[in-house]
């Protein structure tokens, strides 16, 4: 008898549904657009079900995270406006950015009602996202000063 995966414990878009985050998402000047099933995700750096981004549009598919869709969003959220247009899959090569990415998904996650940034955090974990303090929540409580004050100074969203 084998194991179960943690990873297919985590909470995937159709389970809250495309509204939310499409919602979220436009505050932002985002698009969402929903990939029927079976199909490739356009713009999807690691490919299978995670999440993909061209310009300004997040590309996901019911069966893809919802982390995943909130994190490669939350990559063309950190950039300056004007570099949206040009991301195709890879959003940053920058520590920086990808920190500042991780800490505000955790908080967008908290703006949807279907979520909220407890769970998101935990499916970071089951998901493998690993963390010098040990979990994605001590991270975000005790070690990302650094993300917090990158977001703070373009004006974003720390809580």
């Amino acid at each position: 008898m084998s194991t179960p995966d943690p990873a297919d414990a985590v909470l995937r878009v159709g389970d809250i549904g495309f509204d939310e985050p499409r919602t979220l998402l436009a505050r932002f000047g985002l698009a969402l657009v929903a990939v029927a099933d079976g199909e490739a995700i356009p713009g999807s750096f690691w490919g299978d079900t995670e999440a993909g981004i061209i310009g300004t549009t997040v590309y996901a598919r019911a069966d893809t995270p919802v982390h995943s869709l909130l994190h490669e969003a939350c990559h063309l959220i950190v950039l300056p406006e004007e570099k949206r247009a040009l991301v195709h899959t890879d959003a940053t090569d920058s520590i920086e950015e990808e920190d500042a990415t991780c800490y505000l998904q955790i908080v967008l996650a908290g703006h949807l009602p279907s979520v909220g940034s407890l769970r998101l955090m935990e499916d970071m974990d089951r998901w493998g996202s690993t963390y010098r303090l040990g979990s994605t929540q001590a991270w975000f409580e005790h070690d990302a000063p650094e993300a917090r004050a990158f977001l703070e100074a373009r004006h974003l969203p720390t809580a």
